[in-house]
């Protein structure tokens, strides 16, 4: 076997990274491959419940960015990006297109970057978390402002695409997020918000696709949701922004309608049909008696949110 060449493989840095509560050995599952199938389930299921405590103790962190991100986003310019390599990138992408069916979120409001670009949605391309050019390339494509809202994301927290990422994303004005696995890392150090999300070991040591990509998965969750919750996209709890692109979308859309407006099927039918399927739109028709056009202009006059063109109009 040809020796691995000196490239510093084993650099102070690299030594650092070793330390890292995600890269140590779980003393829990030493023997983990003489475990039965029943003690293999129940290993995982455990430890991937502690993802979730994770999150919880990060609820303050998640609050202070979920606010700084809204009054960058609240003025209707400003975009998300989110940045990530391998399993955190993928996780980051996963996070941002849902938005789009989900909220309604503009897609040229949103920019989705990992390392090695869509191939490694799909194929693992370990080696371009290490490629600072790339990073800087791809930041440089995005030309972000300062109304974006970076959402960088590394279980290590020390992923060199991520941290170049960053550093351009500060650079350019724009709020930085930081969701890592390892408290006090270079990448919590470096941004604006970091999200610490202290899940340890791994059940399978180093494999932070297991309770670190959960916790990162929950963590996203509550922060894109709390922030179009927050950005007028529901309506009480109700998912009144979402776009009805299929039979099962179009029926929810019209159950939607109903529940909030008590009209019957029919006429919450009648509602979507004349707003363009628009369950907002049909809600303050329906509720108001406004016409699509002018239920759409009360709701733009109050940046998309349900209950204040509701009250506006009430008002009037």
């Amino acid at each position: 076997m040809t020796p691995l060449p000196d490239t510093g493989l084993f650099s102070s840095e690299q030594q650092r990274t070793e330390q890292l509560s995600t890269e140590q050995p779980s003393q829990q599952h030493a023997q983990l491959d003489e475990y039965s199938t029943e003690q293999l389930v129940a290993a995982f299921s455990v430890d991937q419940a502690r993802a979730a405590q994770a999150v919880q103790k990060a609820a303050e962190q998640l609050t202070r960015a979920v606010d700084l991100a809204y009054a960058r986003l609240q003025a209707g310019s400003g975009r998300l990006v989110y940045v990530g390599a391998g399993t955190s990138g993928r996780l980051g992408v996963l996070d941002g297109v849902e938005l789009l069916p989900t909220f309604s979120w503009p897609p040229e409001r949103l920019v989705t970057l990992i390392a090695g670009g869509e191939r490694a949605m799909f194929r693992a391309a370990e080696g371009a978390e290490d490629d600072e050019a790339l990073a800087e390339a791809d930041m440089q494509a995005a030309q972000l402002s300062p109304n974006d809202v970076l959402i960088a994301l590394a279980a290590s927290g020390t992923t060199p695409y991520v941290l170049t990422c960053v550093r351009a994303a500060r650079s350019a004005g724009a709020l930085s997020i930081g969701v890592t696995n390892n408290p006090g890392s270079p990448l919590a150090r470096a941004v604006d918000a970091p999200i610490e999300l202290d899940t340890g070991p791994e059940v399978i040591s180093g494999s932070t696709r297991l309770k670190a990509g959960t916790a990162q998965k929950i963590a996203l969750n509550t922060f894109s949701s709390s922030l179009m919750v927050r950005l007028g996209k529901v309506y009480g709890n109700l998912m009144v922004d979402l776009m009805s692109t299929n039979a099962k979308l179009r029926r929810r859309a019209v159950r939607l309608t109903q529940h909030a407006t008590g009209v019957s099927e029919s006429e919450a039918l009648s509602a979507l049909n004349a707003s363009a399927m628009h369950v907002k739109t049909a809600i303050v028709m329906l509720k108001t008696g406004l016409d699509a056009q002018a239920a759409r202009e009360r709701l733009q006059a109050v940046a998309g949110h349900t209950k204040r063109a509701l009250t506006n109009t009430q008002q009037r």
